[in-house]
């Protein structure tokens, strides 16, 4: 990585749905493979692991005190990542082993806010197999409300990597203009922007966000179609009547900090997206505009980050 280049990934694949031990095995060899390619980052999906919620939009989420919604979301819960009780170790021993940073987005439930609530958290783990960030997920999405609570400011951070500073989001956060300036500010030059998958949400803003922050932009989405319920899925009949035959069709891409296209939109395959970057191009195209740079405005406009980790019960003595 001394010379300015870096070999980033984004691996465009299905979990085994609402299952989270076998979704970290499919991660961990999706890290090997990675590794094999000589990348040294490479990201998964939101809510990879164990799963999105698709559920929710096609079995009437909204309806209270319904048997269904309750059976599927302590499944849910049952199934969600608890990062502090080691169910990412694999993917750390994997990234260690390797030397391989890794991006991945999970369904949390975290102890520290009483352990029966959950987050769409991405995390970041750096070569040497350390969790160095958690960030929940600022504010869910329609229908994923249902499910997630909203998150804080605590994972709003940057990573060195190479020569590269890495910042990534959680899906439609890419939209907030706010919160991708408090990455701008740390001098992001390779966003990650996961998604839970579709081409339609990729195709469009990970051209916009290079060409803004004349950054690297690497949207990651993952797929879905009926065929992957597993058999062992609670209610697996009842999601497969109602479930479309395709809920998330992929969409990874990698745009240039000039937002030309290194990899187009990839839909309905299960792959890695792969390329080799190059600092010194949004080096170049800083010349004429850096949004935080010599184009900030600090005397005029200015953002303040609260980056504290959200409790709801502080005990004293």
């Amino acid at each position: 990585m001394t010379d300015g280049t870096l070999r980033i990934a984004g691996a465009q694949i299905a979990p085994v749905w609402l299952d989270r031990a076998a979704t970290v095995e499919k991660v961990v060899r999706f890290v090997h493979q990675a590794a094999d390619d000589h990348a040294q980052l490479v990201a998964f999906s939101e809510a990879l692991v164990p799963g999105y919620p698709f559920w929710i939009e096609w079995t009437n989420g909204a309806q209270f005190e319904s048997p269904l919604q309750k059976s599927l979301h302590a499944h849910y819960l049952d199934q969600a990542v608890q990062i502090e009780s080691g169910h990412f170790d694999p993917v750390c021993a994997a990234a260690h082993d390797r030397g391989i940073a890794v991006i991945v987005g999970c369904i949390e439930r975290p102890s520290d806010r009483g352990g029966h609530t959950v987050f769409a958290s991405l995390v970041y783990i750096d070569a040497n197999g350390t969790i160095q960030s958690v960030h929940r997920k600022l504010m869910p999405t329609y229908e994923e409300r249902l499910s997630w609570a909203t998150g804080d400011g605590h994972g709003l951070r940057t990573h060195a990597l190479g020569a590269f500073t890495v910042g990534a989001l959680n899906c439609w956060e890419n939209w907030m203009p706010l919160a991708r300036a408090s990455l701008y500010a740390q001098g992001e030059d390779l966003h990650v922007a996961i998604w839970p998958g579709s081409v339609r949400n990729t195709a469009d803003i990970t051209r916009f966000i290079a060409r803004e922050g004349r950054s690297y932009v690497m949207s990651v989405s993952g797929l879905l179609r009926r065929s992957d319920i597993p058999d062992h899925t609670p209610h697996a009949e009842v999601l497969r009547e109602r479930l479309p035959e395709v809920m998330a069709n992929g969409g990874s891409c990698i745009a240039a900090p000039d937002a030309t296209w290194i990899v187009d939109p990839l839909a309905d395959e299960e792959r890695l997206v792969v390329a080799t970057i190059e600092h010194h191009r949004v080096r170049e195209e800083r010349q004429n505009f850096d949004p935080t740079g010599h184009y900030g405005r600090p005397d005029v406009l200015r953002l303040t980050v609260n980056r504290e980790r959200q409790s709801s019960v502080r005990f004293l003595g």
